[in-house]
C-alpha cells in the first residue's frame, strides 16, 4: 500500500472508532436520561470528543438515535429473514410462532433502548419517520412469506396478502410495546403462542 492510500486508510479507521465512540456514549446518556433529557452535549462529554468532530459524524441527536436504531433492528431483522418454506400448515405455524417468540423476546432483552426509541418516536418527527420505515420493512419480509404460502396451497388465495401483513405485524408490535413498558402480565412464549393460533388459524387451510 503506498504511503497516500495508508493514510486515507488511517483516518477512516479513525473516523469509525470516533463513531462508534459517540454511539456507544450516546446509548449510555440516552438510557440515563432518555431521549428529551438527554443533550448533544451530555453526548459529546461521555465520548470524550469535540463539538465540530461530532457534528461531522451526526447532525444532532435525533441523528444519534436513528443510528442506534439502526443497530437495535439488525437483530429484529435476523428474525424476519428468517428462512421460511413450511410444506404444511403445522409446519408453518411452528415457524410463526418461533419467529413472533423471537421477535417479542427480542423487545425484552433491548427493553432499555426500546424504551428511549418508543419516547423519540412520540417527541420527534425524524425518529417516527425512520420507525414507519423500520415497520414497512417487517411488513415486506410478512407479505413474502404469506405469499409463498397462497402459491404452495397453505394459505387462503381470497385474502390480500399486503392487509393480512400489516394487521399480523401491527399486531405482534402491540405486544412488543406492552412489553417495553413493563404492561404484560404473560409469559413472551404465550403471546407467541396464542397471537400465531389466531393468525394461522384464520389464514392457512388444512
Amino acid at each position: 500500500m503506498n504511503p497516500i492510500n495508508e493514510q486515507a486508510s488511517a483516518r477512516k479507521q479513525r473516523s469509525l472508532k470516533t463513531r462508534a465512540k459517540l454511539l456507544a456514549a450516546a446509548s449510555d446518556v440516552f438510557i440515563e436520561y432518555g431521549f428529551q433529557k438527554t443533550t448533544i452535549s451530555q453526548i459529546i462529554k461521555k465520548a470524550e470528543t469535540g463539538y465540530g468532530t461530532a457534528y461531522l459524524h451526526f447532525t444532532g441527536k435525533d441523528d444519534i438515535l436513528i443510528q442506534l436504531m439502526d443497530e437495535v433492528m439488525k437483530q429484529f431483522y435476523a428474525i424476519a429473514q428468517m428462512t421460511f418454506t413450511p410444506r404444511s400448515k403445522e409446519e408453518a405455524s411452528a415457524m410463526i410462532e418461533k419467529q413472533a417468540g423471537l421477535f417479542l423476546e427480542m423487545a425484552n432483552q433491548e427493553r432499555a433502548m426500546m424504551q428511549v426509541i418508543e419516547e423519540g418516536i412520540r417527541l420527534s418527527e425524524q425518529v417516527n419517520q425512520k420507525w414507519k420505515e423500520i415497520r414497512e420493512q417487517f411488513i415486506l419480509h410478512i407479505s413474502q412469506d404469506i405469499i409463498y404460502s397462497q402459491q404452495n396451497g397453505l394459505a387462503r388465495k381470497d385474502v390480500d396478502h399486503t392487509l393480512i401483513a400489516r394487521g399480523w405485524f401491527f399486531a405482534n408490535e402491540m405486544y412488543l410495546w406492552d412489553i417495553v413498558r413493563n404492561e404484560y402480565n404473560h409469559p413472551v412464549d404465550e403471546i407467541a403462542r396464542n397471537l400465531t393460533a389466531m393468525y394461522t388459524g384464520g389464514l392457512y387451510v388444512e
